[in-house]
């Protein structure tokens, strides 16, 4: 696989910040009472991702060890405050939905994490795709959070009216309980569909495939096999 696609696959699929890593999840939590407030979010933080992977990359042999950490803060402070005064300039209504978790961007893990575990050992342009991947995996993990609150609690997604007139909207869902609920049930299902050999088939097939069946003991003694086979060959 291209290594700038896979920089992408990575953060939408296989390290998604939200769903895999479990990264960033108090503005995952607080801010996805809509869709259009996640897909908001996860697009400001993409912004920042982007920028700020890009330029500390472009850095990284000019910055002392010793100031590395304040340095990669500077840096993403500076791009939270571009995007922040662009957000309430040109979407004001936005804007007032994020409130705080706008500026709160600067201390993001997923950010700080993603420009000292990539970006500070890598070049600029694969940090910038690096920063895509993961920006375009928390903005679809926002997203679908914040589309199947709306749905549930609102009946609607993005604002348009998808559940028929006599829907009772579920109000939990707006609140906190909501929210852990349905990401809970998103993470379930994204490991389920990422790991499907491992609830499926014997273990010598999971094997075969290099999957992990999940029952060790079964393992050990399918490889105590393995061994003892290749040894009489």
């Amino acid at each position: 696989m291209n290594k700038y696609v896979e920089r992408l696959y990575n953060g939408i699929w296989k390290e998604n910040p939200i769903f895999v890593q479990m990264l960033g999840l108090c503005p995952t939590l607080a801010v996805t009472t809509s869709a259009i407030n996640g897909v908001g979010m996860g697009l400001s933080t993409t912004a920042v991702l982007i920028a700020a992977n890009f330029l500390i990359a472009l850095l990284r042999k000019i910055i002392p060890d010793g100031v590395r950490l304040p340095a990669e803060i500077v840096v993403v402070a500076s791009f939270v405050t571009i995007v922040d005064m662009l957000m309430e300039g040109f979407v004001p209504s936005l804007y007032a939905s994020l409130g705080l978790y706008i500026p709160l961007i600067v201390v993001n893990c997923i950010i700080l994490g993603r420009a000292e575990a990539y970006a500070m050992k890598n070049g600029p342009i694969l940090s910038a795709f690096d920063g895509i991947g993961m920006g375009l995996g928390f903005t679809v993990a926002l997203a679908l959070i914040g589309s199947f609150r709306e749905l549930l609690g609102a009946g609607t997604i993005f604002g348009i009216q998808i559940m028929p007139a006599s829907y009772q909207p579920i109000s939990i869902f707006i609140l906190a309980p909501g929210a852990f609920f349905v990401l809970a049930c998103l993470t379930a299902l994204q490991n389920r569909l990422k790991m499907p050999c491992a609830t499926n088939g014997s273990v010598k097939e999971k094997k075969k495939g290099g999957c992990c069946s999940g029952d060790c003991l079964s393992c050990a003694g399918h490889d105590a096999e393995v061994k003892k086979e290749q040894e009489e060959k």
